[in-house]
């Protein structure tokens, strides 16, 4: 029987030689962390390598994910379909062993990480998940939802401050089933952080309400067993284990900042496996140690027990059964169409003008109810935003009942802990804050839109409209940045039949996160008929068409769209033929066949402009180089928003002295 230290080198073995050969990566974290690896997946992990999506299996988070070969050799190690070809071709375009984890690219990894922070803070949301699926399915006789989230993380992540964020937030929901294991050794990339990174970690976790372990060796596997045992123990506070280590342990270059991110070297590499007594050849693993190591019969065996049990729990609970299959599979209820159908009735009864975070309001009001799997909540500004509904039931973390959670003020916190939720399974998170303070989440926001979640941003107070607040508040670059993101659907209704529709996409859109951009001010409705309601799925339509083709292409999005439609009725009295083109979702539209797209904008009519109260350099792709754009070319002032809107050339009047100078610029006349 190989020893602890011996299955640990393992791992250490497998990094150095896929570093090397890749000639790129991070040895230090996999050699200092290897102990803890050890002692977390070879001692009380469950999981089972023959099915990655066990729904009951142990979480595991790499936040610190430049440390991905120790990940990577984990999971070779004990069974995964990760074979020792791709352990070769770390780094190398097509493998599945990627610079940093990738969900959805090596089976076993849970959440794309790299980012430093984010995924200590996602994971909270899948340790809430886990206790919040238990309260709505578990009964007395069956516990078919019962186990940990844990995650690794480096100085790098608790100097983050979305760390913060979420971890305070851990504790304030009492979330017993998270543990944390630090890896503390006192190195980062500029060197050893004592000059930067001073505070007491344990008393600032102890102040959250955390259970603090340690500092304990992260190389005594003894200890280690005796910090997860006691963690495990206490389930009411999640848990941070302290874990001293040595960066590059064995190595040459141990404790210092140059075994961070580069390659050993060769002589470094042959020596540090020298000190470990490792003697196997490259990418060879004795098989005394790969016997050790491999999880898969202990794994079979976890699920079937589960699946015996959760057998049980269907004969006794068929509808809570197969309500749990199908939210662990993302799937929407049988009775979605009906949904739907109603969502779209109501706002189509809407008569007087509202603005398009009070249509979201109303939207939700029929989604909460129905969709058990929706999860809301707000950075404090639930009233501001239209987030929580009659149906909303804040978070009860006595037991975790309840559908809407408070996040305070923490925007990337929330976002992060939202995209854990959405990994987790069940779940289906939605939350607001004003437009501007989507920058201060963006990057937990681009994470969603890597791994493909279905989130959802409730993003209120759109444009200049927001009024007295003045520019900090006054959203100008972030609709159009946010549009730059791949896999990222930017929805910015005009009215509620758009809110709807947008509402609807959202939903719908399982492998998207969805950003809905809603006016604080109120907007008319715009009436259209049952073929212009169905477009509004393509993203981008025909609201108001003339006779014969075309001479002007008026595009328009949110609060601008009703200028549009009122410029266009005095340039059609005018003599002029123009259409009218609402894109709410440019995404959605770009991704239509092209006879769609050349339907809405033919190619033949150059005389475009668009009018949006944000930055312009998003829309030069649908107006072209002769094209005329009404945008924001600076920031916003503190002033009622009419008074806005006219001093910066909102106005139906001014986008009718605009597009006329612009049909005389391309020698148009009126028939």
């Amino acid at each position: 029987m190989p020893s602890r230290r011996d299955c640990a080198n393992a791992i250490r073995a497998l990094a150095i030689d896929a570093i090397e050969k890749a000639k790129s990566g991070h040895p230090g974290a996999p050699l200092g962390m290897a102990d803890m690896a050890e002692a977390l997946w070879r001692h009380g992990f469950r999981h089972n390598p023959a099915n990655p999506a066990w729904a009951d299996r142990d979480r595991f988070v790499l936040s610190n994910g430049h440390a991905s070969m120790l990940l990577y050799a984990v999971l070779h190690l004990t069974g995964y379909d990760l074979s020792m070809a791709e352990i070769k071709n770390f780094r190398q375009w097509g493998s599945a062993t990627p610079g940093h984890p990738e969900r959805g690219l090596t089976p076993g990894v849970e959440m794309t990480t790299g980012p430093l922070g984010q995924g200590i803070a996602s994971a909270v949301g899948m340790a809430l998940a886990e206790a919040m699926l238990a309260a709505q399915f578990n009964t007395p006789e069956f516990a078919i939802v019962d186990h940990r989230t844990y995650a690794f993380c480096g100085e790098g992540c608790l100097m983050e401050g979305v760390s913060h964020e979420a971890c305070a937030l851990a504790a304030a929901w009492n979330l017993g089933k998270l543990t944390v294991l630090f890896d503390a050794n006192g190195v980062s990339i500029d060197g050893k952080v004592d000059a930067w990174f001073c505070e007491d970690v344990g008393q600032r976790y102890a102040a959250y309400g955390w259970q603090v372990i340690g500092p304990v060796d992260g190389h005594d596997g003894a200890a280690l067993d005796a910090a997860l045992a006691e963690a495990r123990a206490d389930t009411e506070r999640p848990a941070l284990i302290i874990c001293r280590t040595h960066i590059g342990f064995g190595s040459p270059k141990k404790d210092s900042a140059a075994s961070h991110g580069a390659p050993l070297g060769a002589d470094a590499a042959e020596a540090t496996k020298r000190d470990l007594g490792w003697t196997a050849a490259p990418f060879e693993i004795p098989e005394d140690i790969r016997a050790a190591w491999d999880a898969r019969e202990e794994g079979r065996a976890r699920e079937e027990a589960w699946n015996a049990l959760f057998d049980a729990y269907r004969a006794a609970h068929p509808e809570l059964a197969a309500e749990f299959v199908r939210r662990m599979a993302g799937e929407l209820p049988a009775d979605w169409p009906e949904v739907s159908a109603r969502l779209m009735a109501q706002a189509r009864g809407a008569d007087a003008p509202e603005a398009t975070r009070v249509a979201s309001r109303k939207a939700l009001e029929v989604l909460v109810p129905a969709l058990p799997e929706l999860v809301g909540g707000s950075a404090d500004l639930s009233g501001s935003v239209g987030t929580q509904t009659r149906a909303s039931m804040a978070l009860d973390t006595a037991s975790y009942a309840g559908n809407y959670l408070y996040y305070g003020v923490r925007e990337f916190g929330m976002g992060a802990i939202m995209n854990g939720l959405a990994l987790h399974g069940g779940f289906i998170p939605y939350a607001g804050t004003f437009m501007a303070f989507s920058d201060q989440a963006r990057n937990a926001l681009r994470l969603s839109s890597i791994m493909g979640l279905r989130v959802i941003w409730v993003l209120t107070h759109d444009s200049i409209g927001v009024g007295e607040d003045g520019a900090t508040h006054q959203p100008v670059e972030q609709i159009p940045t946010l549009r730059m993101v791949p896999n990222l659907h930017v929805w910015r209704p005009c009215d509620d039949v758009e809110t709807a529709a947008a509402w609807r996409s959202a939903l719908q859109c399982a492998a998207t996160p969805t950003c809905l951009a809603l006016s604080r001010q109120k907007l008319p409705q715009i009436p259209r008929d049952e073929a212009q309601v169905e477009a509004i799925a393509r993203g981008g339509y025909v609201l108001r068409d003339c006779a014969g083709e075309p001479q002007l292409l008026l595009m328009a999005t949110g609060s601008e769209t009703s200028l549009a439609v009122e410029a266009a009725v005095t340039l059609n009295a005018r003599g002029y033929r123009v259409r009218v083109v609402s894109m709410p979702c440019a995404e959605v539209f770009d991704a239509q066949d092209e006879a769609w797209r050349e339907s809405v904008l033919p190619s033949s009519v150059r005389c475009r402009m668009a009018v949006e109260a944000a930055a312009p350099g998003w829309w030069p792709a649908y107006v072209g180089l002769d094209g005329e754009i009404i945008g924001m070319k600076g920031f916003g002032m503190s002033a009622p928003g009419s008074v806005l809107f006219e001093r910066f050339g909102f106005t139906a009047d001014n986008v009718v002295e605009r597009a006329l100078d612009l049909l005389a610029r391309h020698g148009v006349k009126a028939r």
